[in-house]
């Protein structure tokens, strides 16, 4: 008796599967790295099998009392979606800090940031610190110096960016990425399911 089923590996022939293709529309990625004194945004534009660099940024609200920088958080990145209109929008999730105030404070801007980018009729995604990391650089514990580099490769910027500029941009490659990658595996599936 056999172990493996008919559908096995070794059923496998290589000329009678389909090449997969899919084609991801292009549209515009506005990525944000939230913070309470700086908040970070890149925008991109899908176009194709690439991305292209259209803004970079950072909005700094230092100085002020806390609800002074939300609101200036709120205002600016409402103004960065009316200005740009993006398809979609990828924020950074908030990790843990050893600080309970700090982490407080991060989350309010957090949320400011969201209310804002959600005001438009861009979709809205979330990913964690690590993932953005793994996405751009292929490490999830690359250091900031490494994600700003393997940013402006990828983008092929030649300036160099500001630390929240960088890293709102690597959150912006991360949801391109992603979504490519989601789009390929719905399609290799459906070509696999044609198959069989």
């Amino acid at each position: 008796m056999t172990r493996y089923a008919a559908k096995a590996w070794r059923a496998f022939r290589p000329g009678a599967t389909a090449a997969v293709s899919v084609a991801v529309s292009d549209g515009r990625v506005l990525g944000l790295d939230p913070g309470s004194q700086r908040t970070g945004f890149g925008i991109i534009d899908g176009v194709g099998a690439a991305e292209r660099y259209v803004a970079s940024g950072c909005i700094d609200v230092t100085g002020s009392d806390m609800v002074t920088r939300l609101r200036r958080i709120y205002a600016a990145v409402s103004a960065l979606v009316a200005e740009h209109r993006p398809d979609m929008i990828a924020i950074e999730r908030v990790f843990i800090h050893r600080n309970p105030d700090s982490a407080l404070k991060l989350g309010q801007a957090r949320g400011v940031a969201l209310c804002a980018a959600a005001s438009g009729e861009a979709s809205v995604h979330e990913y964690a610190p690590r993932a953005i990391k793994l996405a751009v650089t292929g490490y999830g514990a690359a250091a900031k110096p490494q994600v700003a580099q393997m940013v402006c490769t990828l983008l092929a910027i030649r300036t160099a960016l500001k630390a929240d500029a960088a890293d709102a941009l690597a959150v912006a490659l991360c949801h391109a990425h992603t979504r490519r990658i989601s789009a390929l595996a719905g399609a290799a599936a459906a070509a696999v399911a044609d198959v069989a």
